[in-house]
């Protein structure tokens, strides 16, 4: 059974996107990680918000544009109330997160539903659907942009920790129901 994994880059402070959603920040950070090379093989499909399939690749217009710096290719996903006029390849939209979660989960088979975007992450964590969270951290500063699991007021979302990976600055979870 395919596992909803919300997997993302974060700066130290906490941010996924920079100022207005900006991915730029990322693009000086990238180079050779294991683990994110041995993630692409493990994703079967992508659960992808509106906002992060509007948005701002940093890799856009070269080889590298895309999911994985353009080395997953597959089904994807987007959860959205507004779809694009014109079909996009191997691209689904849909407007209701049970239906979205289900589709995504029988096109990846036995792989990973990699969960893209911090509100769709936000709302699957809610909804007790999302089952690991995998975190690159990045060893940079930000102090604005759209923070991971952002929850005005706080919540207490239990994790235990699958995998440390000092190699990566990676820290992966399995969330504890």
């Amino acid at each position: 059974m395919a596992k909803l994994l919300y997997a993302a880059a974060m700066s130290l402070d906490g941010f996924i996107a920079g100022h207005g959603g900006d991915m730029h920040w990322l693009t000086d950070h990238l180079g050779p990680n294991p683990l994110a090379d041995e993630l692409v093989d493990g994703v079967g499909a992508l659960l992808v918000g509106a906002n992060t399939f509007r948005g701002d690749d940093p890799n856009k217009g070269t080889d590298s544009e895309g999911a994985f710096g353009g080395r997953w290719h597959g089904p994807q996903f987007v959860l959205t109330h507004r779809p694009p006029d014109e079909p996009v390849p191997d691209t689904t939209f849909l407007d209701d997160l049970d239906a979205a979660v289900t589709a995504a989960k029988a096109a990846a088979g036995g792989k990973y539903v990699n969960v893209l975007g911090a509100n769709v992450a936000k709302q699957c964590l809610e909804a007790g659907v999302l089952d690991e969270i995998l975190v690159f951290v990045v060893p940079v500063l930000l102090g604005d942009g759209v923070r991971v699991f952002w929850h005005p007021g706080g919540t207490d979302v239990r994790l235990d920790r699958i995998r440390l990976v000092d190699t990566a600055n990676a820290l992966w979870f399995r969330v504890a129901r």
